[in-house]
Order: C-alpha cells, then structure tokens, then sequence
C-alpha cells in the first residue's frame, strides 16, 4: 500500500469516527435499575400526598 492511500484512509477513518461522534442517537439514555426504583417511589409519593 502506497503512502498517499494509507494517509488518505487514515484521515478518512478519522473523518467517519468523528462525524459519527456528532451524530444524534434516537435511543433513550440507559437509566439504572436502581434510578427506576427511585424514580418509581418518588412518583407514587408524590401520588399519595396529592390525593
């Protein structure tokens, strides 16, 4: 392999990794089991003190 092309890969290679970092991603954050549990009893507190 030529010097020229394996620079030029090694730049593009660089490129797509970048470019891919900036990408918006559609899944939602991972929140912990133990978050979800939290998350669940301040809700059905705030539930319970509202009725």
């Amino acid at each position: 392999m030529n010097r020229r092309k394996k620079i030029t890969q090694i730049l593009t290679k660089k490129a797509k990794k970048a470019n891919a970092k900036n990408q918006m991603s559609n899944k939602p954050r991972y929140v912990s089991k133990a978050d979800r549990e939290k998350l669940e009893n301040s809700e059905a507190g705030n539930a319970a003190v509202a009725e």
